[in-house]
């Protein structure tokens, strides 16, 4: 099925469902930048609409109704996707609404509600990152298919680990984190060298490897 095809089932679908200000809403707020969304990135990386919820209604802090873009609710994870314009979300914004952002979107998490932004720049100009990104986080919630071994797992946690420092990795950085001896990590380590992940940082030529870095071009292959 086309994208146009299943995005205009996707959308009559929760139109039908809805009534008074939520249909209006939807009517209103699933604009060109929520369809450049799922044209660009959400429909190539899922291939469906399920489990996704356009213009999804939560009250906020104040009791007032709040629209996020998409409610992404599969099982139990819950997470609000938000595509943000820079003129409507920075250049418009006074102290008092950033505050207020910055206060809803605590609240929201605190209601359990993982948020997700995207830069409509990225959205319409660098979908590939944003499919990189997207798929890195929800793959540490949703199970692979098909399952994958044990080995593959480890090295993506050691990716991960990587990505989350702020300096090169080391050997000790591994065996803290998953709680090996240093043999074993050191065997996890080259063998993310072999694949081309990492690349091994030697002060002196010929002098053991200590620290490794991550090979960047690579990262927007992640998962």
């Amino acid at each position: 099925m086309s994208f146009n095809e299943a995005h205009s089932l996707f959308l009559q679908r929760h139109l039908d469902r809805r009534s008074g200000e939520r249909k209006g809403r939807l009517e209103r707020g699933h604009a060109h930048g929520e369809k450049l969304f799922l044209q660009n990135i959400w429909y190539p990386m899922r291939g469906n609409f399920d489990h996704l919820h356009p213009e999804y209604e939560i009250l906020d802090l104040r009791g007032r109704a709040y629209y996020g873009d998409f409610a992404f609710m599969p099982g139990y994870l819950k997470s609000l996707i938000e595509i943000k314009g820079f003129n409507s979300h920075i250049r418009d914004m006074d102290q008092k609404k950033f505050c207020e952002d910055t206060n809803r979107e605590l609240f929201l998490q605190g209601l359990g509600f993982r948020i997700f932004s995207f830069a409509y720049d990225d959205v319409a100009n660098r979908p590939e990152l944003c499919i990189s990104l997207l798929q890195m986080i929800l793959s540490q919630y949703q199970a692979g298919n098909p399952p994958v071994n044990q080995a593959l797992l480890i090295e993506r946690e050691v990716i991960r680990l990587a990505l989350g420092l702020c300096r090169s990795l080391r050997p000790i950085d591994v065996e803290k984190h998953f709680e090996v001896n240093h043999r074993t990590a050191v065997k996890w380590l080259k063998g993310l060298v072999d694949k081309g992940w990492l690349r091994p940082i030697n002060r002196y030529p010929e002098s053991k490897v200590l620290q490794y870095e991550l090979v960047r071009d690579k990262i927007k292959y992640f998962l």
